[in-house]
């Protein structure tokens, strides 16, 4: 029998690294995991939107790209799905450093001693070190109050200042990004694309989310840079911004039943009974680690957030010459 529901937000919220300990429990912030090994799956199905374009890059080199993937603890669970897809969709090189608990201004330079994030892992100190084509932002939107950098700015509370803050906070991101990208050389291709991830619906606040992702396609738009709409993947088809803990299988999950497991045929379970927010079927561990069991909500989302991305890649892949019609050429 499901637990009530009450009792599963606030456990959800105590296992929830956006508003509890992201140290599990050492009074230190978890580290970062670098994954660069595991075994692909089938392509991606199912195009992510992608917006915004790029007049100040070259066109994309013919080397793998190399992406970059920085969060809070849904980009923790998250990452060595997304790996995996990004290496079988475009062969990418990938790096992950998603810290629990954190926010945007986390990963900002100039907030050392008030973040979570450490200076060598901010994201400007990254892509000057990765060079990297691809810097994919996933985060929920965490403001709680024990988050230093946020300066106790909470979205439960002046709802309005929360999200100027945020919008801030977006900008001040994309031109540190950017700055670094141009100064390193990024890829051989001046700065970096971001991709911001678009977040699913939040059974608290339903409403937060939906201003969260307005301020995330705000920025791309701005910036020439690109969204992934993966929260798309985890809500219900008519209804983009209602929770829902159960989705009819896709295509995919129906051929492999392992993610198609209920309750009650054709259904796949996106969210554990006591955890209303993550997408790990796995409990949350003391220590933030990768999602360790198949999930059908991580797949979802990695596969939206790696189409974007080659979407991207083959937009900006350089045509193939053509060789000149027998008409055209000199006898």
């Amino acid at each position: 029998m499901r637990k009530p529901r009450i009792m599963g937000l606030v456990l959800a919220c105590a296992l929830l690294g956006a508003c509890g300990d992201p140290s599990g429990g050492d009074g230190k912030p978890a580290g970062p995991t670098v994954t660069h090994r595991g075994a692909a799956l089938p392509s991606p199905s199912g195009a992510a939107p992608a917006s915004g374009a790029a007049p100040d890059r070259a066109a994309a080199p013919a080397k793998a790209p190399v992406v970059l993937y920085l969060g809070d603890s849904l980009a923790m669970e998250n990452q060595e799905v997304l790996g995996r897809e990004l290496r079988d969709a475009v062969g990418a090189r990938y790096r992950a450093v998603p810290y629990s608990g954190t926010t945007l201004c986390d990963y900002l330079e100039g907030t050392a001693a008030r973040s979570l994030v450490p200076a060598r892992d901010k994201a400007a100190a990254l892509v000057r070190a990765l060079r990297p084509d691809y810097v994919v932002l996933q985060f929920w939107g965490n403001a709680w109050g024990y988050t230093p950098c946020m300066d106790g700015v909470a979205h439960d509370r002046a709802k309005d200042a929360y999200v100027t803050r945020y919008a801030a906070d977006a900008e001040r991101l994309t031109r540190q990004i950017a700055d670094a990208g141009r100064a390193g050389g990024a890829g051989g291709a001046g700065r970096p694309r971001v991709v911001w991830v678009l977040q699913g619906p939040d059974p608290v606040t339903p409403d937060r989310v939906r201003r969260v992702n307005a301020v995330y396609e705000r920025q791309a738009g701005a910036s020439g840079d690109l969204v992934a709409d993966a929260g798309a993947a985890v809500s219900p088809a008519s209804a983009r911004y209602t929770w829902a803990q159960y989705l009819p299988c896709t295509e995919y999950e129906r051929e492999h039943p392992e993610y198609c497991t209920g309750p009650g045929p054709g259904r796949a379970a996106l969210h554990r009974d006591d955890d209303h927010l993550h997408f790990c079927l796995a409990p949350m561990p003391s220590a933030p680690r990768p999602c360790p069991v198949r999930s059908p909500g991580t797949l979802r989302m990695a596969r939206a957030i790696a189409q974007a991305v080659a979407d991207d890649v083959t937009r900006r892949s350089p045509a193939p010459p053509t060789a000149p019609s027998p008409a055209s050429s000199t006898p």
